[in-house]
């Protein structure tokens, strides 16, 4: 399956791809152990040799200059195992010295991919050192994980591999930035390729995090049971979906099992190269910074928007707006930016009748409330309401855990007290030793793609609540949220010229979007 000798014409291009990678898997191997290859190692190494040794493989640098490290790393790898070959040098040297093959426009984790190959091969070069490179990479411009898709996670593990020479080299990190964000990074995207089930990514940002010198991480240690749960017995990992081209899909069966597994067995091994090497230097884990966004104006501006929404509306509709504004402006301690709302809802709902809170739900009546109780303002039928609702939790043997919350806020309001049967647990700020939820992390990755910004905005309400605020992922998604509110205040852009759905569907996305922010704030720290 590797020689390209005994590939079809539409195949060959990927035999000489996994020819390249399986090369490396040895070199890599020869570099970071100094005992003898032996066994399966020096089978494939003679099996590399033999390729490369035809006129029909190294031949085509010559031909094809823009496919120099389809070439070069077959070379690198025999010249780290010890099996140097003159020619196939020269060929290289003179490709790369012709005026195009190290001369035509490359994305940057590319560029570093043929600086390290040419480094690795022993040619010189005058080129960019990769240290000048590394600043234009997507690594180091702080991405949003979030947004990101399968292949810009792939250039952030081959730019680690590249700079870092597969940990054998300290790279410069570009002024303001640090290792530790990298790491965080690369932790933030572990979670994300675990929860897509995709073995190859979490194969290649363990090997980034053990390039890195890092050794102390809850991360990686899930990283390799995940990677132990989806091996096979004979040692093959499956690769994700889409690992080859649909027009190799008519290929035999055989094909098919070996192109969809060899790139991740291959990256596992990797891994496990990087884990045991004798030559691997442990660092301590280096702090982790916490960059966050700024949610004061946001929040203000949002509670304005909602305010002033909610004024025109009917008091059953708009309800849920000012409620969240007011959740919104205690969070940021501005009591007053709600309260003549309050006031104009409080009088407008003074005599309703108890199905209209009963509609609303115990969470915004409740919330309404508590807002109204701060700015000292009364609704007779809503304190009926609430203290109807309290008899009734009272007569209670036991509250079902779903409606907790609700009981916290009639104890809150001073309407009843917690009995041996509705003990409040505390609410956890701070999260234990255990691993990003993966579940929400996958919600959050298809609300944004979606862009559901309710199912987003709950999301994050519920991490935060968890005790998730700080981990990189929920940042990100707090970050995307402040991203979407547009000039007046509103979050959300609808895409549509309807106005009365323009409205609709910022009013939601608003209350839902502020209620998450206000909780993100109390809970900041």
């Amino acid at each position: 399956m590797l020689d390209p000798r005994n590939a079809r014409p539409d195949t060959v291009l990927f035999a000489r791809k996994a020819l390249i990678e399986t090369a490396f898997l040895v070199g890599l191997r020869a570099r970071l152990d100094e005992a003898p290859l032996a066994g399966d190692f020096a089978a494939i190494l003679e099996q590399v040799e033999d390729v490369a040794r035809q006129p029909s493989y190294r031949e085509l640098i010559a031909r094809d200059e823009a496919a120099l490290l389809l070439y070069a790393g077959t070379y690198a790898a025999l010249r780290l195992c010890g099996r140097d070959d003159p020619e196939f040098r020269r060929i290289i040297q003179q490709a790369a010295a012709g005026g195009y093959a190290a001369a035509f426009e490359r994305v940057p984790y590319r560029q570093l991919d043929l600086l390290h190959t040419l480094h690795l091969c022993g040619i010189e070069h005058g080129l960019p050192a990769m240290d000048d490179v590394l600043p234009f990479t997507v690594l180091c411009r702080r991405p949003n994980v979030l947004k990101m898709a399968d292949r810009d996670i792939y250039a952030i593990t081959h730019t680690i591999f590249y700079v870092t020479d597969f940990g054998r080299r300290e790279p410069v990190w570009p002024r303001g930035y640090s290792l530790g964000e990298a790491v965080e990074l690369l932790e933030a995207l572990l979670v994300l390729a675990e929860a897509r089930a995709n073995a190859d990514l979490v194969g290649e940002l363990l090997c980034c995090l053990l390039c890195l010198g890092v050794t102390d991480s809850d991360a990686a240690d899930q990283a390799w049971r995940f990677l132990e749960s989806v091996q096979e017995d004979n040692g093959r990992v499956n690769g994700p979906k889409g690992v080859i081209h649909p027009g190799l899909e008519s290929e035999n069966d055989d094909f098919r099992h070996w192109a969809e597994g060899y790139h991740t067995t291959i990256v596992a091994a990797l891994a496990g190269l990087l884990e045991r090497s004798p030559r691997r230097v442990a660092k301590p884990r280096p702090g982790l910074p916490v960059t966050d966004v700024v949610l004061v104006e946001p929040l203000r501006r949002a509670v304005l928007w909602l305010c002033d929404r909610s004024m025109t509306q009917d008091p059953r509709t708009g309800l849920p707006g000012v409620t969240a504004a007011a959740v919104g402006a205690s969070a940021i301690e501005e009591h007053r930016l709600v309260r003549p709302a309050l006031e104009h809802y409080a009088a407008s709902l003074a005599d309703a009748d108890p199905e209209v809170w009963q509609e609303q739900g115990m969470e915004i009546a409740g919330e309404f409330a508590m807002a109204l109780r701060t700015a000292e303002v009364s609704c007779p039928s809503l304190e009926e309401f609430l203290k109807a609702t309290a008899t009734v939790v009272d007569s209670l043997d036991s509250v079902p855990a779903d409606v907790m919350d609700n009981v916290q806020r009639l104890v809150s309001l001073g309407l009843t007290r917690p009995s041996p049967g509705t003990v409040i647990p505390e609410q956890p700020l701070t999260r234990e030793h255990h691993a990003y939820p993966l579940h929400a992390a996958t919600t959050l990755c298809e609300a944004r793609g979606t862009y559901h910004l309710g199912q987003l905005a709950a999301t994050v309400r519920t991490l935060v609540h968890d005790g998730w605020r700080q981990h990189r992922i929920t940042r990100d998604a707090i970050a995307f949220l402040i991203g979407q509110q547009s000039a007046d205040g509103a979050f959300g852009y609808p895409a549509c010229d309807d106005q009365a759905q323009r409205e609709k569907a910022q009013f939601s996305w608003t209350r839902s979007v502020v209620t998450a922010l206000a909780s993100a704030t109390r809970n900041g720290e």
